[in-house]
């Protein structure tokens, strides 16, 4: 890679966005019959030196990102739905925080999704998050999803009796049959102006441990530790094989998985970054034109205002 020898908000707009196009799309999977996850390295930072340089980039995205958003709100027709998934210590929290510092937050929905509720356990695995998509405009974000059913789900399937199923459904097809579902969901989704971006925080198992002795040592950060934690990390080969999988199935043009190396976090936050600001730019977002009598309504008002003497 060539070296990087600019600052970011020293980029113009149109070489900031193919600049965002370059780091995002060796992470991206829009057919998953070839992906395999030892392909991709945790570690990697694809000739991005350093924290400083990275943030720098970071900081001319947060502008560009800020830009768009006001005019998906103001253009009313699209949403953007961005789903983080990863292992405990990823970074999903911190990725959200910081690559959308800038957003307005009337413009912005965040969802994090924990174990399912009796209510919600009521209906089917989608329900929750159908409820809570983002409407036009907006862009909503869930830390977790309904990916979780494939996940946690597939990993320990004994939850699957307390899921209330009849027993005639759980049968040994009902993980193809959930990304078959979630496959049509998410086709349903983008038919009808919704923007789906998906984003699997890729750690290695060495950074895990060193980010939960990190939140030990750190008073302000013991409330993000429990023994939960420890406990799913004995699962790890389980769950990288179940996000593998998860990838290989569902990853689609419509609706991409992008497998973020999220060891070094100011990395991970750039690629995350770049490819919603890829998303947005392929949406042609513009601020409305006003029609005639809007024009004329305003002219009205500007001479109001300007005869105003108080």
């Amino acid at each position: 890679m060539r070296s990087l020898r600019y600052t970011a908000d020293a980029m113009k707009p149109r070489k900031l966005i193919k600049e965002a196009q370059r780091i995002a799309s060796p992470y991206c999977i829009t057919n998953g019959e070839k992906f395999r996850l030892k392909d991709f390295d945790p570690g990697d930072t694809d000739g991005v030196k350093s924290k400083k340089v990275a943030q720098s980039m970071l900081q001319g995205s947060g502008l560009m990102l800020t830009e768009m958003q006001e005019k998906l709100y103001a253009q009313d027709q699209w949403a953007l739905l961005l789903i983080f998934q990863g292992m405990d210590a990823a970074g999903k929290d911190g990725a959200i925080k910081h690559v959308m510092s800038g957003i307005n937050p009337q413009g912005c929905e965040v969802h994090a999704f924990k174990a399912p509720t009796n209510e919600e356990l009521d209906h089917d695995f989608l329900w929750r998050e159908h409820k809570v998509m983002p409407g036009r405009g907006k862009i909503g974000i869930f830390n977790r999803s309904y990916y979780e059913e494939v996940l946690v789900v597939r990993v320990h399937p004994q939850i699957l009796k307390g899921e209330k199923l009849p027993d005639e459904v759980i049968t040994k097809h009902i993980w193809g049959e959930r990304y078959e579902d979630i496959n049509c969901f998410e086709k349903f989704l983008t038919r009808n102006g919704v923007v789906i971006r998906k984003f699997f925080l890729h750690i290695s198992k060495e950074e895990q441990k060193k980010r939960f002795l990190a939140r030990l040592e750190d008073s302000k950060k013991n409330w993000k530790f429990s023994m939960d934690d420890i406990k799913e990390r004995k699962f790890w080969d389980d769950y990288q094989e179940a996000y593998e999988e998860m990838v290989q199935n569902t990853a689609t043009k419509r609706a991409p998985w992008y497998v973020v190396p999220a060891d070094n976090k100011w990395y991970g936050r750039l690629v995350v970054a770049s490819a919603i600001i890829e998303a947005l730019d392929g949406l042609n977002l513009a601020f409305p034109d006003v029609d005639k009598e809007k024009k004329k309504e305003l002219e009205t008002i500007r001479e109001a205002l300007l005869a105003d003497k108080d």
